[in-house]
Order: structure tokens, then sequence, then C-alpha cells
């Protein structure tokens, strides 16, 4: 399982909802909306602060 960066929420890494590619390493997310948070602005959420952030996800 992966963690999704921006929610901090667990991913099947064989069946994510989502995807990015971010200097070489994929992320994973649980829904799409956390991919295009991630996408704005990667480097905020690779900076060891995962899952710091509520997300509603509705």
């Amino acid at each position: 399982m992966a963690k999704d960066p921006v929610c901090g929420m667990e991913v099947d890494e064989k069946n994510p909802p989502a995807t990015s590619t971010y200097k070489g390493k994929t992320y994973y997310f649980c829904a799409v909306g956390c991919k295009n948070t991630f996408d704005k602005n990667p480097k905020k959420y690779v900076s060891g602060k995962a899952g710091q952030q509520k997300t509603d996800h509705a």
C-alpha cells in the first residue's frame, strides 16, 4: 500500500484511482481531486508534510 501524499489515505498501488509522476517517482492518489491538488504544487507534498491537509473527498 502507498500513502496518498495529499490526504494521507492508504492507496492500493495495483489499482489506484489516480497517479502522477514527479521527478521520476510515481505517486498514488485515493481520488482524482487529490491528484489535481498535487499536480498544482507537487513540491509542497513531497517535502515530508504528507497527509497533514484536510481534504473533502465528496
